[in-house]
């Protein structure tokens, strides 16, 4: 049985952590390199960095701090947000990232799945899905930070990302993002039966038990958060002992 991971996630403006709720009210968090060491000491198995500046200035200023986060801190990190070509891929990852992520370019484009999965390998791409469940009970793709829907149903973007050779998908739900109030578990189990690919639940971790249900009943691989650990509400430790001894395994 393969471990599930808890990775934090820290978006990032000007070099700095934010957090909002629904990507709305950005409130200032810590610096980005010493939060993520903190992280990975504490026993984060993977950190994620979302850049959220992507004008020019601001992916300077967010290359420079993938730098200085290779240099230092020892856990596998997946840098996303801004990344629409591969030119832009191939300057985080020789900037140090482990991963690339991309979510509103691989829409706009999916041939950049196949691009970057083809010269670098399908374990350096990570498709992130920001999907709203509609009215009408269907499960569609937004860009734009939720804000603009598009006509991409999420069961069958997520397949065509995994055949075009993503080695993840990070599914958001966004009617669950910063609410706290648990993850949409029936739905990433039916990506689960879907998909070969490992997929990372996120939006909507408020406890423990919200957790330990996406990584059992949703099956997802991995866990992502923000809020619970910039706040440290849910300390990783405390955390990861209480899923371990539910029966969830994770490397404590």
């Amino acid at each position: 049985m393969l471990t599930k991971r808890i990775i934090p996630c820290l978006d990032v403006k000007d070099g700095r952590t934010v957090k909002g709720v629904n990507f709305l009210n950005l409130a200032d968090v810590g610096d980005a390199v010493a939060l993520g060491r903190k992280y990975a000491e504490d026993g984060a198995d993977e950190l994620v960095y979302l850049d959220i500046s992507a004008t020019f200035e601001g992916r300077r200023t967010f290359t420079q701090l993938v730098e200085r986060v290779a240099a230092e801190i020892d856990i596998p990190f997946t840098v996303g947000g801004g990344i629409g070509t591969m030119e832009d891929a191939a300057r985080l990852l020789d900037a140090g990232a482990d991963k690339i992520s991309i979510n509103s370019a691989a829409i706009k484009n999916p041939e950049l799945i196949d691009g970057i999965a083809s010269k670098y390998g399908s374990q350096f791409v990570v498709v992130a899905i920001d999907a709203r469940l509609t009215d009408e009970g269907v499960w569609l793709a937004t860009t734009h930070g939720g804000r603009n829907m598009t006509d991409k149903e999420l069961f069958s973007w997520a397949r065509e990302a995994q055949e075009r050779g993503a080695g993840e998908i990070l599914f958001t739900s966004m009617n669950h993002d910063g609410t706290k109030k648990g993850y949409p578990c029936d739905t990433f189990a039916r990506l689960a039966d879907m998909l070969s690919i490992p997929i990372i639940a996120s939006g909507g971790a408020g406890s423990v038990q919200d957790i330990a249900d996406v990584l059992t009943a949703g099956r997802a691989d991995a866990a992502l958060a923000a809020s619970i650990f910039h706040y440290n509400e849910i300390p990783i430790p405390v955390l990861k002992k209480a899923l371990h001894e539910q029966g969830v395994n994770v490397r404590v």
